[in-house]
């Protein structure tokens, strides 16, 4: 049947800001009221309190209005929307941090172009094993029954994965360790991933590029990471290159982005009861784009307190740059 033209609808109830108009600038005001704590920038509105409790204030001012009538009028009366934090604000300002990102992009043009490998390189943070409660949930017809308190005494300990990103590749290689993260670890990490996949890729390449944060284990200022690269690049023979991010831009970190976050993923409603329990969750994360991981098991434990020798400091064969050599050195083959 065709339409009728002019036809209009009536009957049906009002909408709540038409059958009383007042109670926009009411829900308004409420929330304007409560001003302590607002995580936005002045001049916004913002609330945490729920629909719920919204709805039982206004009615204090005479208004009955439901809470789905509030979460409607929120989001089309007074523009609003529900939105957690974004982290994007450094904790501070770094001296040359953009002629560092500039340089960095350089490095990694230059030996992508080329062929040779550029892998980045950090610590993801450590997984508790246990019976602890895990974030997320899982597809089940039974109950995940944890400890009702994650006290870490009753845990088994921590495991410590170090990621080495394959940059040109979209392969990462994750070293699962127990301890301390250290610069030995770190370093152990990546000769780890040359022996297992960068050897067979890469074999004819003059050089390795490794992009790291500017703290942790693997930091400019850890004089251990410099030494057992130093030592590792003996028993390799294939120099490394090592530029740091600037500090406090640890988030531009390819491997952050590319990699922890979907590992992340893997573990969501997982109760990490032993090592190998992670070990098989991380060698099952995938991504459209096609990250592979590869796992591997530490057979050491890294202890804390190690440091590097005195004959490495006072003669440190490390080379560094001219141009930010804070940053930017090369621990080359003899």
């Amino acid at each position: 049947m065709p339409p009728v033209i002019g036809f209009e609808k009536k009957g049906g109830r009002k909408k709540a800001s038409v059958a009383q108009p007042e109670v926009v600038d009411a829900l308004r005001e409420r929330i304007e009221v409560h001003t302590a704590g607002s995580a936005v920038e002045p001049g916004r509105l913002w609330t945490n309190r729920s629909t719920r409790d919204l709805s039982a204030e206004l009615l204090e001012d005479g208004f009955r209005v439901s809470p789905n009538t509030i979460d409607r009028l929120l989001r089309q009366e007074l523009g609003l929307g529900r939105r957690q934090a974004v982290k994007t604000v450094a904790l501070g300002k770094a001296p040359h941090r953009a002629e560092q990102f500039e340089r960095l992009g350089q490095l990694k043009a230059h030996f992508l172009k080329n062929g040779w490998p550029v892998v980045s390189i950090d610590t993801k943070k450590k997984v508790d094993l246990g019976e602890f409660f895990p974030p997320g949930r899982g597809w089940t017809n039974g109950h995940v029954r944890v400890l009702d308190h994650d006290f870490p005494s009753a845990g088994l300990g921590k495991a410590i994965p170090y990621g080495v990103y394959d940059v040109g590749a979209n392969e990462a290689f994750v070293y699962l360790a127990v301890g301390a993260d250290t610069g030995e670890l770190a370093c152990d990490a990546i000769r780890r991933w040359w022996y297992r996949l960068g050897r067979q890729r890469y074999e004819n390449a003059p050089c390795l590029l490794v992009l790291a944060d500017s703290g942790g284990s693997n930091g400019y200022r850890v004089s251990l990471f410099r030494e057992r690269l130093w030592q590792m690049v003996q028993c390799l023979h294939l120099p490394i290159r090592v530029a740091h991010l600037p500090p406090y831009c640890s988030k531009h970190n390819p491997i952050d982005h590319r990699v922890f976050c979907h590992l992340t993923r893997s573990l969501r409603g997982l109760v990490c009861r032993s090592i190998e329990v992670v070990r098989q969750a991380f060698a099952r994360t995938t991504t459209s784009t096609g990250l592979r991981v590869v796992v591997e098991t530490a057979k050491r434990v890294y202890h804390r307190g190690v440091k590097a020798t005195k004959a490495f400091l006072q003669h440190e064969p490390v080379r560094h740059d001219l141009f930010l050599p804070q940053f930017n050195y090369v621990a080359d083959c003899p």
